[in-house]
């Protein structure tokens, strides 16, 4: 029996469509999770940062997930998933029975029974993480799979052209006022 994509090439457009650059690393992410979480009919979706300094991954924008959940605590880069860091998917088909999670207590609380946890990559650096929560057992076919794959590495580019756009901005600014002051000077 085969598995049923759940995406196709107009929800591939609509999901590609909302990882545009913005100026807004943050409103650029609450699009994706929201569109993700609806266009997949899942629970919720979360974009996380990876914190090298504290190896932790702090939720940039999420979607569909109580305060209570949120707030259980600190993610820990080397407590929760990690496989991410290999820059490979991991799907947890059943969250009462893994060890892959650092607080599977809580998922269970939440009805969160599947998670599949994606690395976003940059440079060949894993600078965050996608992880889509479903309240079912979730079957994931090998093109949605590979596909979501794609939406991150799409997303590790969308945040760190954002962050360069931002920088450079800055840096041109700065340069306009040191300008102005000269000119304004002399």
């Amino acid at each position: 029996m085969s598995i049923e994509n759940k995406i196709d090439i107009e929800i591939f457009k609509v999901i590609k469509n909302a990882m545009q650059p913005s100026s807004d690393v943050e409103d650029m992410g609450h699009s994706l999770v929201q569109l993700l979480t609806g266009v997949l009919d899942i629970k919720g979706c979360t974009l996380f940062v990876s914190n090298p300094e504290n190896k932790e991954l702090e939720v940039l924008t999420t979607f569909g997930l109580s305060d209570n959940y949120l707030s259980k605590g600190a993610i820990s880069s080397q407590k929760s998933i990690t496989a991410i860091y290999n820059k490979k998917p991991v799907v947890i088909e059943d969250t009462a029975n893994t060890d892959l999670l650092q607080y599977p207590e809580d998922a269970q609380k939440e009805g969160i029974q599947s998670i599949i946890s994606l690395p976003v990559v940059f440079s060949a650096k894993v600078i965050g993480a996608i992880r889509l929560y479903n309240h079912q057992t979730w079957d994931i076919s090998v093109f949605d799979l590979e596909t979501l794959m794609l939406f991150a590495d799409q997303v590790g580019m969308s945040m760190m052209y954002t962050r360069l756009l931002n920088a450079f901005m800055l840096i041109k600014d700065t340069v306009e006022d040191v300008h102005d002051v000269w000119v304004d000077s002399y």
